[in-house]
């Protein structure tokens, strides 16, 4: 049954109560059957197997592993270092999971931010008296009063109204507040019936008297919560790309390390040389310092973006608005002000900005019935914020309120006798007041409504009579003014003998207002750099078409002569397919969405391969933010479920914001491969020693603690220092990435490890037998783990290493462009990483606890005079290949530019 049908008593009928409200037994009763008013929770996974899941991922599976045989090969060869790694390696993991750990535990803020919404305190009706309880225990049949500012705690029918009008934005996120009245309504939609008050959502003004209908996860709002919880979190690009180098990495380390276990074992090594042999294969193949600099890498971008006005709350988001291809945009407060102002009037035959009509000579401001009118004419009261006056009410009637009593003096002497309340089939409302002895009727409404009981129109020093030419200016004038965005409202009045006569009849038009919630000065710049991106933007609001389609016009996001508009009830009825095949619309944008719908154009951005950002406020936009590859709330006019929800806060509440933002983004992913490849080229230098000592007997010349020495020591921070370098220029002037574009690729392997990675075992072992042979070594020889010259070789086969990645971390800088190219202090944090790294080395070689710790010992003079011309080698080598790809890529460009011209010669 549709309660918003019934009357009055019908509907008081419906669910057994009465205008004096239920007993204290009987609403006992009730909430014994039908349970609190709050929003319940979906049940999951509880909270330690949440945890437990955080160590149990591929990645964590893989280190496991290494860690568990390092204990092992611990346990039956004691005194090879192996404990000490082991622990290391459980460090990492330990870290990884807690933090990831953290970032699940985020999204049950979500429904503490959807209870902490509804009010805790409501004045109901119990054995007819009046008493005031908490919101959690309202049942159905409860008799509620409301008053102006007060939130609706439950679905309510109206009994009684007294021009209430209620603020829908949290569940339409519409910006113009909606009558609420007490008689039948036949409309299906509970958010568009004028007679029900629904949860989440607040008076505007008025008084109310309603009977709750629904209570809980029944109602309107818990049906979105409901949404918002069982919607699944988009997991971001980087994640996925995350999981699949996991894979990648496990499978490999895996198969090198037990192929090379009986490679051991076939070239004559013990059972334990063999062993230890694998376990270094598969450390030397873990990078198991990448996770951590993710994820110091996109800690650091989040604080830069917070710079930028934009808090992130889910760190791979990040990297996931780089890779964005599609903004579906809010509209007010996003790309507007969220502030209305009065743009332009017409009156007397006349268009007049703001400040030009208020004084015009022939229509003195405070006699001008006009301004008056918009002073008196509405459900406006005065109000305090931050120790100022303001104004609560209608933003639209706050705008007018603000005009008039800045260019009009206050009447002392106007005092409003009573109110005729606006409704939607009439679309006007009045007032009647007394102003220096007259008694004047003020009408504010849709012109149409007016023109129906008007029959002359105020040109200032006189009257005309409103004849057909008259009603055809004033018509071309609304036209005009909604042209160009404005919401236009007009204005009449008429003068009373006695209040007894106040009909709404006989009036006299005294002009029109157009009302605007101006565009965001730095919009359209930000839009301009969107397409420059290749970034589509697609606005989607709860206004009206009209006025988002001007707004549109207006900001550069539409600019063709036909753009594809779609209402919400136009969405309701399409199919996925049809909803994917209107999105190749170049102009479309969505008006009157419901939650539902928005989600749904999400999901269809999604399955045609969109990375789709989302942009909301109130509580319908909660199952759309999580339902997106990225969610971003407002941080000002947003309510605490979109934030809870959301990855992204913006702070400005401003899409300028978002574009910086997404550089910011798709630097982050740049980043992540310059690190990427810098990590990954030190597996190569810590592989090959292994492999010459499995294969060509020789001392091994890299103990697997050295190796972590590497990995967890002095490549972190020059890692790091990569993963904060600044956004390129031309970023921005780039299309989005394609969505299957890998971050681990064969370019990325092919340069880190047939190139650069070759480059480093070259130098680490030219000198590690470089020491060896300056001691008369003899090949054959064995060593032992303990004699100086073993210890100075191994540590020689370190310092080159690390003395390459000093080298390598400035090749890292960029694929293709000369390292001379950047400032060396243009990245003050790779300046740092070097001395850090530089400092680190010198510890574990020169002092008593470094060589106790990482077996090694203090290197002469002339192993450094072998390593550092190799090393600045490298760099010179490195800078040879640059230059070769540069040129060829100006030559493909070249080719590029002329195949066009050639193809129209032999056309």
């Amino acid at each position: 049954m549709n309660i918003a049908g019934l009357s009055v008593e019908q509907a008081l009928a419906s669910v057994n109560s009465s205008a004096y409200g239920l007993s204290s037994a009987e609403a006992g009763r009730r909430l014994r059957e039908f349970g609190p008013n709050r929003i319940e929770k979906v049940r999951g996974l509880p909270m330690w197997l949440r945890f437990l899941k955080e160590f149990s991922h591929l990645f964590a599976l893989i280190l496991w592993v290494a860690a568990g045989l390092a204990f092992f090969a611990e346990h039956e060869q004691p005194g090879q270092g192996m404990a000490e790694l082991g622990f290391a390696i459980i460090g990492v993991i330990v870290i990884n999971g807690v933090f990831s750990f953290w970032q699940e535990y985020r999204a049950e803020r979500a429904l503490a931010a959807l209870r902490r919404l509804l009010p805790r305190q409501v004045k109901v009706l119990r054995d007819g008296k009046l008493r005031t309880v908490r919101a959690e225990r309202l049942v159905p049949g409860d008799i509620v009063l409301l008053v102006e500012g007060d939130d609706v705690p439950a679905d309510c029918r109206v009994v009684e109204a007294y021009s209430v009008r209620v603020n829908l934005a949290t569940l339409t996120g519409e910006s113009v507040a909606r009558m609420r009245t007490a008689e039948p309504h036949s409309e299906a939609s509970a958010v568009a019936a004028r007679n029900l008050l629904l949860a989440g959502t607040s008076l505007m003004s008025g008084e109310a008297r309603a009977v709750v209908y629904c209570t809980g996860m029944k109602t309107e709002f818990g049906r979105i919560a409901h949404l918002t919880q069982t919607t699944g979190e988009a997991t971001s690009p980087l994640q996925r790309e995350i999981a699949r180098l996991s894979r990648i990495v496990a499978f490999l380390a895996t198969a090198l390390g037990v192929g090379f276990f009986f490679i051991g074992q076939a070239v004559g090594l013990s059972f334990w040389e063999s062993f230890m042999f694998g376990i270094g294969i598969i450390v030397a193949n873990v990078p198991e310092g990448l996770m951590p600099t993710v994820t110091l890498s996109l800690a650091m971008a989040t604080q830069r973006m917070a710079r930028r006005n934009a808090l992130v709350r889910h760190l791979p988001a990040v990297e996931t608005l780089g890779s964005t291809t599609v903004i579906l945009s809010d509209k007010t407060g996003t790309l507007t002000r969220n502030h209305m102002t009065l743009r332009r009037i017409y009156a007397g035959g006349a268009y007049f900005a703001p400040d030009q009509f208020a004084l015009d000579a022939s229509l003195p401001p405070r006699h001008s019935p006009l301004l008056q009118g918009m002073r008196v004419c509405n459900n406006v009261n005065p109000t305090e914020r931050n120790g100022r006056p303001g104004w609560l009410g209608d933003p639209m009637e706050v705008a007018l309120v603000e005009f008039a009593h800045r260019f009009a003096a206050e009447d002392a002497d106007v005092r409003l006798v009573s109110e005729i309340p606006f409704d939607s089939d009439r679309r006007r409302m009045s007032v009647i007041c007394r102003s220096d002895g007259a008694l004047l009727l003020h009408c504010k409404g849709a012109l149409e409504s007016l023109l129906a009981v008007a029959t002359h129109v105020d040109h200032g020093p006189k009257l005309r009579p409103l004849d057909e030419a008259e009603r055809r200016e004033l018509l071309r004038a609304q036209d005009r003014m909604a042209r160009d965005g404005l919401r236009v409202l007009a204005f009449a009045y008429r003068l009373l003998v006695r209040p007894e006569d106040a009909a709404e009849a006989g009036l006299v038009i005294c002009g029109l207002a157009g009302i605007e919630d101006p565009p965001r000065p730095e919009v359209p710049a930000a839009i301009g750099r969107c397409h420059d991106a290749g970034i589509r933007v697609i606005m989607v609001t709860g206004d009206h078409p009209s006025t988002a389609l001007a707004v549109g016009r207006e900001i550069g996001l539409i600019r063709g002569d036909k753009p594809a508009v779609i209402r919400g009830e136009h969405l309701a009825r399409m199919s996925p397919t049809e909803l994917q095949l209107a999105l190749e619309s170049p102009d479309v944008l969505f008006a009157r969405v419901s939650a539902e719908q928005k989600m749904h154009i999400v999901q269809a951005l999604q399955a045609k391969g969109h990375v789709v950002a989302v942009t909301g406020d109130g509580v319908n936009d909660a199952p759309a933010l999580k339902a997106a590859d990225i969610g971003i709330a407002m941080g000002i006019a947003g309510t605490d479920v979109a934030r809870e929800a959301a990855d992204m806060v913006l702070l400005d509440d401003n899409f300028a914001s978002i574009v910086a933002a997404i550089e910011e983004g798709r630097t982050v992913f740049q980043n992540i491969r310059k690190f990427l490849t810098y990590i990954l080229t030190s597996n190569v230098p810590e592989m090959v020693p292994y492999l010459l000592f499995a294969v060509f007997r020789i001392p091994l010349p890299l103990t697997v603690i050295q190796i972590l020495a590497v990995d967890l020591g002095t490549d972190m921070i020059p890692a790091l220092a990569l993963g904060a370098e600044k956004p390129d220029p031309s970023v921005m002037r780039q299309p989005p990435r394609p969505r299957h574009e890998r971050l681990l690729n064969w370019k990325l392997l092919g340069r880190a490890y047939l190139w650069l990675g070759l480059l480093e075992a070259a130098i680490a072992m030219a000198a590690f037998f470089h020491v060896l042979v300056r001691t008369d070594w003899c090949y054959g020889t064995s060593l032992p783990t303990h004699d100086l010259t073993y210890l100075q070789a191994t540590t020689a086969t370190l310092a080159g290493i690390v003395a390459a990645q000093v080298i390598n971390v400035f090749n890292c800088r960029h694929p293709t462009e000369s390292a001379f190219r950047f400032g060396l202090f243009a990245n003050k944090l790779l300046v740092f990483g070097v001395a850090v790294e530089i400092a680190l080395l010198a510890a574990i070689a020169y002092t008593p606890v470094g060589n106790q710790l990482f077996g090694t010992a203090p290197l002469p003079v002339d192993a450094w005079l072998v390593i550092v011309p190799l090393a600045l080698a490298m760099l010179f080598l490195e800078e040879i290949r640059k230059w070769l790809v540069r040129v060829g890529q100006g030559a493909k460009r070249v080719i590029t530019r002329r195949e066009p011209g050639a193809a129209s010669a032999r056309t």
